[in-house]
């Protein structure tokens, strides 16, 4: 994807956020999520959001963008190299098959250059309300991915303990939950499927 320009200046943590946001109105909103159980993109969709940010407002290597997110040098690089093109014919259904692009990174790639072209990535505040967090019933689920940043994964109970200590969720304490869960949980997604099971 061509850089359209370089930022005076600005926050990764908000940017990455707002291609976030926009990731999930280009698939539809979070409802669409919900409705096709597809919650399990969120963890995908914003450690794409960041490499997608991180490659296109710094200076940064695929390399220093795995450590600082805790992923695979290849992972970051296919991320950043989706092709945005063919995961839009793909999410229109206009592919027969699904493509070998890293689909939440194209996707993330296709949100970065909307917002970078309408000027908003970097000044206009984009945020998901509470109240269609909790309507759409996945308050806890962003809550603990919030937690959950910058913890390298496959992780153990007592890392997940130790981040997520005192949370309720539904009315379960977390403690509770992760003791019902297998061990190590390879990844956000997956660690959000079992916590979606048990509540």
């Amino acid at each position: 994807m061509e850089v359209i320009a370089k930022p005076k200046g600005g926050n990764i943590d908000k940017m990455a956020e707002r291609v976030f946001m926009e990731s999930i109105n280009i698939l539809g909103g979070l409802k669409k999520l919900v409705e096709y159980r597809n919650l399990t993109w969120l963890p995908s969709l914003a450690e794409a959001a960041y490499v997608v940010v991180l490659k296109n407002e710094t200076v940064k290597t695929y390399k220093e963008i795995a450590k600082a997110l805790g992923i695979t040098e290849q992972t970051a690089r296919n991320i950043a190299t989706a092709d945005e093109d063919e995961v839009r014919k793909y999410l229109k259904g206009e592919l027969e098959e699904r493509p070998r692009e890293h689909i939440a990174g194209g996707i993330a790639k296709l949100a970065y250059r909307t917002l970078k072209e309408q000027g908003k990535l970097e000044y206009e505040e984009v945020a998901l309300g509470q109240e269609e967090i909790e309507v759409l019933d996945i308050d806890w689920a962003v809550h603990v991915l919030a937690r959950l940043k910058g913890l390298d994964f496959p992780v153990s109970r007592e890392q997940l303990e130790d981040r997520l200590k005192g949370m309720i969720i539904k009315g379960k304490n977390v403690e509770e939950i992760l003791a019902s869960l297998e061990y190590p949980i390879r990844t956000p997604a997956e660690l959000l499927h079992k916590i979606k099971e048990r509540i």
